[in-house]
């Protein structure tokens, strides 16, 4: 009798979904129609957001049938992925053309449009979940060559059950690994990639409560509204709250198609059922028509620096405050949508180390928020933050509308141990941050901390470029004097130990 074999325990639902992933994957090295990570990823977010929503619209169809009610779904056939992806519905040429082509046969055998052109038809629906999928799919272009390969990676797509907890869960943490690897793909378009320690640590920081509207208005890919999300459903015990979670907690709005779609597809796996996040220009705004149904609890974000905004945009600023600084005006943006009654809103905003000792509109601005609002805390991050992207020098700016400034507390992260700065495969770890968080609530100077009087600092003129008084001595920086002595009093300390040793070694005998 043959013995059976063992083929051990089933994989796990990590292994199996990284599996299918990376089989993706390497399924679409194979088209020559894609180039690399910045081509692949966005394909494969676009083709699980439509099985992810065909999921989750079966699902809602099914309770609809049972409570005899009626039920429109957010996409009609031949267009739900039931119809066209399903096993051996659709390949080759066949497959290409119903997905890209304006006209075509579909799977029904009728005249239509494809699969891409019917879904940008969505944009400005009057249907939330349409304008949604119209917004998403206003930047999609299928690059593939193959529609045999496409074929294949809609197949793998297919072995994804987005009606499974386990499986969501599993697969948002997959997903934030492969937008790293693409964030180490994109060079100079990497610029709305914050590392996830710097992330975390804000929401921290400000601690979002649930009831309290969070926004980014440069949302990027969405880390740092996944985040207070995840902070926020820690908080949610009862249906109301998970209503409130869904409904009215997460906002945010991004410019670029590509990070719009990332970011979408991230929030829904993560839990968020229909992100509020809209696509377009937060700046695009007349600051002075802002008014309170504008305003929110709390703004965590990192904006684009070094870049420039046109005429149009700096217009809709005042007189005395308009450049082309796109940090400068995000940094604007965010002071004026902040809530200031019944509770002040509160920000924390990553900025370059210009924004610090900038003068001119930088001063006015920093003169306003000295002024009219509480700049608590800057925290200097050290080097490295945000290498390979950029060398620039990043601060933490954390401030609320309570009133204006009395002191500003500066905390100065130290770099790793035994190095200079971080590096791309040495990125900042999360407990880099553990001593800042544990002197945050009961603050006292150290020698990282410190504290600056604003009328000092206003005095200045706004300059916020504080060098930290209570740091050791760097003896690279020590002049040549002091430099040779402290190497010969370090000598001499080792030589007395070195005798020490060699005592204690000639009396223990052999």
């Amino acid at each position: 009798m043959a013995k059976k074999r063992d083929n051990g325990p089933p994989p796990t639902t990590a292994q199996r979904l990284g599996s299918l992933l990376k089989s993706a994957r390497d399924t679409m090295r194979k088209d020559k129609g894609l180039n690399g990570d910045l081509d692949r990823l966005p394909l494969l977010t676009w083709l699980m957001f439509l099985k992810f929503l065909d999921d989750h619209e079966t699902e809602a169809e099914t309770a609809a049938k049972l409570s005899r009610q009626k039920y429109r779904p957010t996409i009609d056939p031949p267009y739900r992925w039931r119809d066209w992806a399903s096993k051996d519905a659709l390949t080759g040429d066949e497959l290409l053309k119903f997905v890209s082509a304006e006209e075509t046969t579909r799977p029904d055998a009728t005249r239509g449009p494809g699969l891409v052109p019917y879904l940008r038809s969505f944009a400005g629906s009057a249907d939330p979940k349409r304008r949604v999928v119209g917004e998403v799919f206003g930047g999609v272009v299928n690059r593939m060559e193959s529609g045999y390969l496409l074929r294949a990676i809609v197949d793998q797509v297919n072995g994804i059950h987005f009606n499974s907890s386990d499986e969501i869960h599993t697969l948002g943490h997959l997903y934030e690994s492969m937008l790293k690897e693409m964030r180490d793909a994109a060079g100079d378009s990497g610029e709305f990639y914050t590392p996830r320690a710097v992330v975390r640590f804000m929401v921290q920081a400000t601690n979002p409560r649930l009831g309290e509207t969070v926004l980014d208005p440069a949302a990027g890919t969405g880390g740092f509204l996944v985040e207070a999300f995840t902070h926020l459903k820690a908080q949610a015990k009862k249906a109301a709250d998970f209503d409130t979670l869904q409904k009215r907690s997460i906002f945010g709005q991004e410019a670029k198609p590509l990070p719009f779609m990332l970011c979408q597809m991230n929030l829904l796996l993560h839990g968020l059922d229909a992100p509020e996040v809209t696509k377009g220009n937060s700046l695009d705004v007349k600051l002075v028509e802002l008014g309170d149904a504008d305003r929110v609890d709390v703004i965590l974000t990192n904006p684009p620096f070094g870049g420039e905004e046109e005429k149009g945009i700096q217009n809709g600023f005042p007189a005395d405050k308009q450049t082309s600084e796109t940090a400068l005006l995000f940094l604007q943006l965010i002071m004026r949508k902040l809530r200031k009654t019944p509770k002040p809103g509160r920000a924390a905003v990553v900025v370059p180390n210009g924004t610090l000792f900038g003068d001119g509109v930088c001063g006015r601005i920093k003169h306003e928020l000295l002024t009219n609002f509480n700049l608590h805390t800057v925290v200097r991050l050290p080097n490295g933050v945000f290498a390979p992207y950029t060398s620039i020098p990043t601060n933490i700016l954390f401030f609320d509308r309570s009133g204006s400034t009395s002191d500003v507390w500066y905390y100065e992260l130290p770099p790793p141990d035994g190095r200079k700065q971080y590096t791309k495969t040495a990125p900042i770890p999360f407990e880099a941050f553990d001593d800042c968080l544990a002197w945050w609530p009961k603050r006292a100077e150290n020698e990282r901390a410190w504290k600056v009087p604003a009328a000092e600092l206003i005095a200045a003129g706004c300059n916020l470029d504080r060098k930290n008084p209570n740091a050791k001595p760097d003896a690279e920086h020590l002049p040549p004097g002091q430099l040779v002595e402290s190497i010969l009093a370090k000598e001499a300390k080792i030589a007395a130990i070195v005798g020490e040793i060699k005592q204690l070694l000639a009396g223990s005998g052999p």
